[in-house]
């Protein structure tokens, strides 16, 4: 047996920061109060994280690129055969991937116009009215069953593929080193260098920097009250 890299560096740090910030994300929310100021901060974290993942997708290392992973349903039958061999995300893995991404950025998307007829709205809101906003603010709510239930989904594949399988995924991507058999062609990574890094961050910034709605136009000031006429 041998150890090759297969997740690069950038590609583990989004995955760990992307993981704390979803399961704090979930319990500010739940507990809501004070805490929906910091939710809403997650929510704009989760979506620069997002954008930084799409870009690095697309310029990161080889096992980090859809290209290198994402596959048809032949690739998916061939796996289930047993007759699938790589190094990155198998097939089935990248549908978990695609899966996670998508609906997290929807639900990280429906939050930032949300409101809770108290004393939260999301950065967005004044962009849309309040029944559009009350709208996706049921449908935030409602996405927060589907985050959970993808969420251990993701880990009960983890605990199976370690388990099972003997494969230490946890402890690739805190590595990035894979361990495989020495008859295994294990070509280095290439791609994802510094030019990549910053492409992909500018992104990852320019996402959160969307999400805080810091663009749009300050509200104009309150006009004074009245002053009472004795």
């Amino acid at each position: 047996m041998k150890y090759v890299r297969v997740w690069d560096l950038p590609l583990r740090v989004f995955h760990w920061l992307l993981a704390v910030a979803v399961a704090t994300a979930m319990l500010t929310g739940q507990i809501g109060g004070n805490l929906m100021v910091w939710h809403g901060r997650l929510g704009i974290l989760i979506a620069g994280l997002i954008g930084f993942r799409l870009a690095w997708g697309l310029v990161g290392s080889t096992h980090s690129r859809f290209s290198s992973f994402v596959r048809g349903p032949a690739a998916i039958a061939a796996y289930l055969r047993g007759s699938w061999h790589g190094l990155g995300h198998n097939p089935l893995g990248a549908l978990s991937v695609l899966g996670l991404l998508t609906v997290l950025g929807l639900q990280a998307s429906g939050g930032l116009f949300a409101n809770d007829d108290i004393a939260f709205q999301g950065p967005l809101y004044g962009l849309v009215s309040k029944d559009t906003s009350d709208w996706m603010t049921g449908l935030h709510r409602k996405g927060f069953w589907l985050v959970l239930a993808l969420v251990a989904l993701h880990i009960a594949a983890i605990v199976f593929y370690t388990r099972v399988k003997g494969e230490k995924l946890v402890g690739t991507m805190l590595s990035g080193q894979k361990e495989v058999a020495d008859h295994r062609s294990a070509e280095a990574p290439t791609g994802g260098g510094a030019i990549a890094l910053l492409f992909a961050l500018a992104v990852g910034l320019a996402s959160a920097w969307v999400a805080s709605g810091a663009w749009m136009p300050a509200p104009p000031p309150a006009e004074p009250a009245a002053a009472p006429a004795w």
